[in-house]
């Protein structure tokens, strides 16, 4: 069974004259067909389809059509998608039996004429997800689609805000008037919009920037970075990978890929809620990871833990981890099918100290946001029972938030967790993305057999933390690229953080004759700043300009008055301050204000005049 799925603004159809003798009669619904807003799924039935086929293709049409917000669908019987039709009598029949499933979802359904040559016209939606095809013949290969993310579709949440007071108000009670970015949040969380119906920011950015752009040669969302982007991802890298080992986290390395008939492992995928690529070696079939939890469970369960060990902190840079998101979902640097999740999981005596670990790691998490200096809006996600059980904690979480959070409540538990929370961000398009995240989990220690050694002696299950400080790494570039495009949009000065900004000092000669003097600066700074100089054969007025398009933090400008003193002109960036500093003044400086950060030098030359264009 094959469907072409396009969104569209309205569709028109008449049927024309019989296609095959026992057309479908035509009722007054069939004799003209028009529609506004709605999903048409042109469909062809193949040959060997049957009702599993049916009830696989009707999921695929609602996930879909939840997508796109569409309310309506039209079925468009449409043989010539297949080479290999299924018997005419068998085709008609499953095509009825999909328009009630997909009519049984809760949509308002539509079915063109089967049988008949027919003449139509729509207006397809140019947004990512406006076209998409799908083929199921039962089972779909290439993709698990887990039963936790079918239930979580199902399960119906009711939303709240909590107030630093502790007063918890359901949304639709709420005064959002003084929180923008909150109601965003909140009507996005509720709407599940997730479609990009323009650009968004930070992909011009990133082109721009020359950081990362998507590789033909590989599957949709895989990435290759440029040297600018890998310098960002690697400071980044680093400097979450510090702060999980300096919170006494031991460092591991696991496998990619992963046996799907191992029993833990199949029972985990179906309480994870995301897609996954299986891939077959052998005649056998395996998953590559989401995340490193299978890993470090496995480790887990193998070694021999006391409660003395415990809280057990154990942690990885997954490069890469894998989800096979929807096609049209993927976009830039926000959701990818490849991506870098630095992930940590802690082993816990039991729920106090569960919980204890869980305020750590918000804590860290806050730490890292401002460290990208990156606004966000903070959601909660409880199962009731625990929420009631558990008030006055999350009152204190409101308190160190110091403004209102979103609460999502559920009373049935669709995965491993009973509670997590998320730092979400709202980007130029009015999209959110969750970046840290912790949970804690209360099915896996069984389901692994993790266990730990208790002062009687007897074997125990942990509690376990999921935790990810930065979530993932592409997505904390995302953010920082997406609040500079704003602040560039509002008419302010755009800008890195410092210590991710790949040039920190651009040292830029007045004429040929600073040249030798500008490249002795820039050798000394080696090591302690990242700095380059511009010794192309162009104005000064240029050269100044490209640096501030790049969005370089100090432009040190040098001429013959420098060159004697042995000072450099500066220019800061944000501040649009000017002043004259020597070399070791402007270090000390820099030095100074990224002393709490990893350091790393940038892989180009520093002479621009020795570099070339990515794009």
């Amino acid at each position: 069974m094959i469907t072409l799925c396009l969104h569209t603004d309205y569709i028109r159809i008449r049927p024309v004259e019989k296609a095959i003798p026992n057309a479908e009669m035509l009722t007054d619904e069939l004799k003209s067909i028009d529609v506004d807003e709605c999903l048409v799924a042109f469909l062809a039935v193949e040959d060997g389809d049957g009702r599993d086929s049916v009830e696989h293709m009707a999921g695929l049409i609602e996930e879909h059509a939840k997508k796109v917000n569409a309310k309506v669908i039209v079925i468009y019987p449409y043989v010539h998608l297949t080479q290999n039709p299924a018997p005419i009598a068998d085709a008609y029949s499953l095509t009825k039996e999909l328009e009630s499933a997909v009519k049984s979802r809760g949509f308002n359904t539509f079915r063109a004429p089967f049988g008949w040559y027919k003449s139509f016209e729509l207006k397809v939606k140019g947004h990512p997800l406006s076209e998409l095809s799908k083929r199921v013949s039962g089972k779909e290969e290439g993709e698990l689609i887990s039963q936790s993310l079918k239930q979580e579709d199902e399960i119906k949440s009711e939303f709240y805000i909590l107030t630093p007071d502790g007063m918890l108000t359901p949304v639709d009670e709420y005064d959002f008037s003084n929180d923008k970015d909150l109601e965003i949040f909140k009507n996005y969380e509720i709407k599940k919009s997730r479609v990009y119906e323009r650009v968004p920011e930070h992909i011009k950015l990133m082109k721009e920037h020359e950081i990362a752009q998507p590789e033909p040669g590989s599957d949709v969302g895989n990435l290759k970075w440029l040297p600018k982007g890998r310098l960002i991802k690697k400071l980044l890298e680093k400097h979450v990978t510090d702060m999980c080992i300096g919170s006494g986290a031991v460092e591991v390395e696991t496998p990619i890929m992963y046996d799907f008939q191992h029993p833990a492992l199949e029972k985990y995928l179906n309480r994870f809620p995301a897609r996954q690529y299986i891939v077959k070696s052998d005649k056998k079939k395996y998953f590559l990871r989401f995340a490193a939890c299978f890993g470090q469970f496995l480790i887990s369960s193998s070694s021999q833990i006391s409660y003395r060990n415990l809280p057990l902190r154990m942690y990885e840079l997954t490069r890469y981890s894998f989800r096979r998101e929807q096609s049209g979902e993927v976009a830039g640097l926000r959701r990818l099918r490849a991506f870098t999740m630095p992930d940590m999981h802690t082993l816990t005596v039991d729920l106090n100290s569960a919980k204890e670990e869980f305020g750590k790691q918000f804590e860290m998490c806050q730490s890292f946001m401002s460290d990208i200096d990156i606004s966000y809006v903070v959601a909660f996600r409880i199962l009731r029972e625990w929420y009631e059980q558990n008030r006055e904690w999350y009152a204190e979480f409101a308190k160190k938030v110091g403004k209102p959070m979103l609460i999502e409540m559920f009373d049935k538990r669709y995965a491993y967790f009973i509670t997590k929370f998320e730092f979400n961000v709202v980007d130029s398009l009015d999209k959110c993305t969750a970046l840290s995240t912790v949970q804690i989990d209360v099915e896996n220690a069984e389901r692994f057999n993790i266990s730990y050694v208790s002062s009687d002696g007897s074997k125990k299950r942990p509690y376990i933390l999921h935790a990810s400080i930065s979530g993932a790494i592409e997505r904390d570039i995302y953010a920082v690229l997406e609040k500079q495009g704003m602040v560039k949009s509002s008419g302010g000065v755009p800008m890195f953080p410092l210590w991710l900004a790949p040039t920190q000092v651009r040292v830029i000669p007045v004429s040929a004759d600073q040249v030798d003097y500008a490249r002795g600066i820039v050798h000394n700074m080696r090591g302690k700043v990242r700095a380059d100089v511009d010794d192309r054969n162009e104005s000064l007025g240029k050269r100044i300009r490209e640096a501030e398009k790049e969005w370089v933090p100090y432009i040190a400008v040098v001429g013959k008055e420098e060159a004697a003193k042995g000072t450099v002109a500066v220019r800061k960036r944000g501040s649009r301050e000017q002043l004259s500093m020597t070399v070791d003044e402007l270090i000390t400086e820099v030095s100074e204000k990224t002393a709490m950060y990893p350091y790393e030098e940038l892989s180009l030359s520093n002479q621009l005049s020795k570099r070339f264009s990515f794009i």
